[in-house]
């Protein structure tokens, strides 16, 4: 077996180990949202006027509306990000509380393709499970990875990983393409995380 598919084998065994906690985790956790946003908003700075990019919920995911509204409500600008060809990074469309939105890839859900396209300061990712050095097991498509990597690649931006606190696990498989978050943030409280492992 070559190191890259040792690698696809790796994450897809802790993929299914990690669903099991989230559902877990997310059937138990009711005031969940609410307590992310707290430590979110206490620890990230946030500007009047930056960009911040978050995601609507798919089933168990861990519920960052709550954050995305004081986030408006405090002068950023919010988006969500428009999902593409695959290979491809995402783009983010500008959102507000009360827009209508579409039906994306995946499922998801995304503003209209009228929206404004904006450049993230800020990206609230998404996650399957995370480790204590800042790498992320997403659902294995890699647009995260790629978009980070692209937006790195002109300028600063902040990412900051959200989940239940029973996401996390010792070790998660990396690759040389995937990026590590900068901050973790669950129910529990928020981190920044550390360039090793």
């Amino acid at each position: 077996m070559t190191d890259d598919a040792a690698l696809l084998v790796a994450k897809a065994e802790l993929r299914a180990e990690a669903i099991r906690r989230r559902r877990i985790a997310y059937e138990h956790a009711t005031d969940a949202p609410e307590r992310l946003a707290s430590h979110f908003l206490n620890v990230i700075e946030v500007r009047q006027g930056d960009v911040v990019s978050g995601f609507w919920p798919m089933g168990e995911e861990i519920d960052v509306r709550p954050l995305l509204i004081s986030l408006h409500g405090l002068g950023a600008i919010c988006c969500l990000p428009a999902t593409g060809p695959r290979g491809q990074p995402l783009s983010f469309r500008r959102w507000s509380p009360g827009d209508e939105l579409v039906s994306g890839t995946f499922g998801t859900r995304e503003p209209t393709p009228e929206a404004v396209t904006v450049r993230p300061d800020i990206l609230i990712v998404p996650l399957l499970a995370f480790d204590r050095w800042g790498w992320r097991l997403g659902y294995g498509g890699g647009y995260y990875d790629r978009t980070l990597a692209a937006l790195r690649a002109v300028g600063p931006v902040v990412a900051a990983g959200v989940g239940f606190a029973a996401q996390e696990v010792i070790s998660v498989p990396h690759g040389e393409t995937d990026e590590p978050l900068d901050w973790v943030v669950t129910e529990e409280g928020a981190r920044r995380v550390t360039r090793s492992g």
